[in-house]
This record gives structure tokens, C-alpha cells and sequence, in this order.
């Protein structure tokens, strides 16, 4: 079933939550997920009412703060069929921490389970549930992808966003070396050990740098906020893209 002639037989309803990175700093991730799922024949419904999922507070160990956001969460996307994140990392909040917030037997975890059990992140969404090969995007660019962390190693996912990215017409993709490695960000990581973490992330930019590509794509925000930095302090030519945005290279 191709992208372009995917029309639901059933009208399907999904819940965005666009995370906290998106909605202040990278909106445009937000508009190009709503646009493909919209092009898909998908409604996409938006709560004003959602704030975070409580990942740096639960990273930084303030687990009683990620506790009252995550109560939040439960409160605004309880009633959600389908909830689509366009974020490894918040949606592993969701999907594999959400639910340790929360005592054992409790009201508030049995939610948290059922909740994450109806939560995906996007490529996982259109591959696994939409079924889509392509979306009918093109972009006539050399492109790498990066593995985010949280969207490797604790949701498994590295096969559908590279299916996505070779589905693009005319793209010209370009695996780089040890592309499951760590950028370096790593959220509040990047702060309290910063020499670390550039230290990481110059390797990153190497193994983007050897490939040629012209742009690096990435699930996550932050990994590509955090990349992007170093780019442009080692003045490489190379320019940063979420996954969402490119996928939306498609003529309306």
C-alpha cells in the first residue's frame, strides 16, 4: 500500500502530543507531522491542555516532580485512542518510564500502562500501523540519519525511519559510520558535563562529515539542536532535519 494512495477504510483519530522542544523552539516538526498524517487520511487532534511528559525531571532525578506532570499527562490523553509522538525519547518517557512513576498496583499505573501501550512515535506509527511505504515526499539531497538514543535502545527502533528516508524520491541516502552512537546531548548530560559531551559530539559530526551528506536526519529535536551546534562551531556545511520535515516534502 503506497502513501500516496492510502486512504483509511475507517477513519482513523490520533492524538498528538508535540513535546516540549517542538512546541517552543522547532514548531515546524509539529506542522510537517500534522501534514502527513492529514495527507494520510488521518484526523489529528491537539489538547491546548498538554505541557510535558516529565522526562528532564524524571532524567535529573526529581521523580516526585516527573510524578506530578506525568498525573498531567494521564489527566489530558486519558481518553485517547491513539496518542503519536514526533520524538524517540519523550515518546519512551511515555511508553517504558511512565508507568515506574507510579506504586505498584495503583490506579495511576494501571493508566499509565494503558496509555503507553497506545502511544508510538511517528515512523513506528506510519510503518507499523498505517502500513505506508512512501509518503510521497522528494528531495534531491545526499542525507544521512542519526540513531537517537531513546528511540534505538529502548523502543527498538532503527529499520522504519531508514525505510521512510529511502521511500523519498530522488534522495540520495548515505549511511554513516556507527550511526547507533550517542550525539552527545543526552538532555541535562550536556550541561553539567558540557566538555564531555562536545567531546561526543565532534565524533558525531565526523561520522556525519565522512559521508558527504549534505543534511543529517534525526527522530529527535534535541539530538539534532545539539549537532547542529557543533556544525556550525566546526563550520561544516551540513544542515539539520527532523524526520517529520522531510517526509512532508510533498506537493499539497
Amino acid at each position: 500500500m503506497s502513501a500516496v494512495s492510502c486512504q483509511l477504510s475507517v477513519a482513523m483519530k490520533v492524538s498528538l502530543f508535540v513535546t516540549c522542544l517542538v512546541d517552543q523552539l522547532f514548531p515546524q516538526v509539529g506542522l510537517s507531522t500534522v501534514k502527513i498524517l492529514k495527507k494520510l487520511g488521518v484526523e489529528v487532534e491537539f489538547d491546548v491542555r498538554q505541557t510535558c511528559c516529565g522526562q528532564p525531571a524524571f532524567n535529573t532525578g526529581y521523580v516526585e516532580e516527573a510524578a506530578r506532570v506525568a498525573r498531567h499527562f494521564l489527566e489530558v490523553y486519558n481518553d485517547s485512542a491513539q496518542i503519536v509522538v514526533p520524538s524517540g525519547s519523550c515518546c519512551a518517557m511515555i511508553k517504558v518510564f511512565l508507568p515506574q512513576l507510579f506504586p505498584e498496583g495503583s490506579t495511576e499505573r494501571r493508566r499509565a500502562k494503558e496509555i503507553a501501550e497506545r502511544t508510538l512515535e511517528l515512523s513506528d506509527f506510519l510503518i507499523s500501523v498505517l502500513g505506508v511505504k512512501s509518503t510521497g515526499a522528494r528531495f534531491r539531497e545526499p542525507v544521512t540519519y542519526h540513531d537517537s538514543c531513546h528511540l534505538l535502545r529502548e523502543l527498538g527502533i532503527s529499520s522504519q525511519p531508514r525505510r521512510l528516508i529511502r521511500a523519498v524520491e530522488d534522495i540520495d541516502f548515505r549511511e554513516m559510520e556507527n550511526p547507533e552512537r550517542c550525539c552527545g546531548f543526552g538532555g541535562t548530560f550536556s550541561v553539567k558535563f558540557a566538555d564531555v559531551s562536545a567531546a561526543i559530539g565532534e565524533d558525531k559530526v565526523q561520522c556525519v562529515r565522512n559521508t558527504g551528506a549534505r543534511y543529517v536526519i534525526a527522530n529527535d529535536v534535541s539530538c539534532l539542536m545539539h549537532i547542529e551546534g557543533l556544525l556550525r562551531r566546526n563550520q561544516v556545511p551540513v544542515r539539520t532535519m527532523h524526520l517529520a520535515e522531510l517526509l512532508a516534502k510533498f506537493d499539497d
